[in-house]
């Protein structure tokens, strides 16, 4: 039953991963379809982000009220419903309606299945599972090429990942006598934890702002990257294109490589082993010297944010126990949730008063801060675990 359950799990997973990227490769379609201005995605970009950061703080008292299995099975229902509803959408005011049951079915997914693979599973699961949200990411895009490309039609795209949804909510629901174990019993029974007795928690604050660092140095670096090589580089637009898709494979292989690597490291030496190879990629870019070793710096730093995001997640009910590992998770999945959606379009603030040249150096500067929370979140929960 335990290999069925973790089967299970990837495959959510993947479907997790499948529609993060369908409205960036529709919206091009989408904008000129509904006439509205290119930037309006990130209307619903908020939208969804706000949901999520609402749904991963109410994990916990969602979590121990229904349980794990349930959680997963009805998040999963409201995302059916939000992407059955943006393929069946005209206009704007529809596309933003249906992004909120979308928000908070991916924030309950993402919060309750993470605490419970940090809790039952080897650290290898969990650098594998953030590689099948990769390799969903990766698909979603490639369905609604294929409804482009075929249909003419971004509609399809979203009805064909909707109905992909659907057969994962059936499996969570004939799966749900699976997830019924004695072993869930430690996070899913006692008391919820609010928020303010959360913050109170010592090594709390530091690990919330090494997550809003880690995605917003990977929000940005995704988002900008290319812009950043094209003008401040000279480097040609399909090369620059061709190693910001390289960037995120970095990720994407960097987490499956990562699995075997926690076969011989801990996640704290995962996490350290990460932090490395950003820096020696901050290096690359900030040299001056070859715009192929800028190159190689962009593919460096998508292999050393591989580990990080799992191994931290992993480490959580060893660092704070066990009983509140829920309640922290959710709240490490709101804080990557507002790194993801400040950090990478306030550089477009940025630009309005600097040059894309400090693009590298506004990496630097989030990096520097994780660097400094991660190692205040060790000292502290060190400290906290040894009285």
């Amino acid at each position: 039953m335990t290999v069925i359950l973790i089967l299970i799990i990837y495959m959510a997973f993947i479907s997790l991963g499948l529609p993060d990227s369908l409205l960036g490769s529709a919206w091009p379609v989408i904008h000129s379809e509904i006439d509205v201005p290119l930037s309006y995605s990130g209307i619903i970009f908020m939208i969804i982000s706000f949901g999520t950061v609402v749904s991963s703080l109410n994990s916990d008292r969602l979590v121990k009220k229904i349980g794990t299995g349930k959680v997963t099975a009805f998040s999963t229902m409201l995302t059916v419903i939000a992407l059955m509803g943006f393929s069946f959408s005209y206009s704007l005011l529809s596309l933003c309606l249906w992004a909120i049951p979308y928000g908070l079915g991916a924030g309950s997914i993402d919060a309750a299945l993470n605490n419970y693979v940090a809790l039952h599973y080897a650290s290898r699961h969990m650098s594998w599972l953030h590689c099948m949200w990769g390799v969903g990411a990766t698909t979603g895009p490639l369905i609604m090429s294929f409804a482009l490309s075929q249909h003419h039609d971004w509609h399809l795209g979203y009805r064909y990942v909707g109905l992909i949804q659907l057969a994962l909510m059936i499996i969570l629901l004939i799966s749900l006598p699976i997830w019924q174990e004695k072993k869930q019993e430690v996070t899913e029974m006692g008391k919820t934890m609010p928020l303010f007795e959360i913050l109170r928690i010592e090594g709390v604050v530091p690990m919330m702002v090494t997550f809003f660092c880690y995605c917003a140095l990977e929000q940005s670096t995704g988002l900008w990257a290319s812009s950043w090589l094209v003008t401040s580089k000279g480097i040609d637009a399909d090369v620059a294109a061709r190693f910001a898709s390289l960037f995120f494979t970095g990720i994407t292989v960097g987490r499956a490589i990562s699995g075997f690597i926690t076969f011989k490291l801990n996640d704290r030496q995962m996490v350290h082993l990460g932090l490395g190879i950003i820096f020696l990629g901050m290096v690359c870019l900030l040299q001056n010297f070859s715009d192929r070793i800028s190159l190689l710096g962009l593919v460096m730093i998508g292999l050393g944010c591989a580990p990080i995001y799992p191994s931290l997640i992993h480490s959580t009910p060893d660092r704070f126990g066990e009983e509140g590992s829920q309640a922290i998770i959710g709240v490490q999945m709101a804080s990557a949730y507002i790194g993801t959606s400040l950090m990478a379009p306030f550089f477009g603030v940025v630009l309005k008063i600097m040059d894309i040249s400090v693009f590298p150096f506004y990496l630097v500067l989030i990096f520097v801060v994780m660097f400094i929370s991660h190692k205040k979140l060790v000292k502290m929960t060190d400290k906290r675990k040894s009285r």
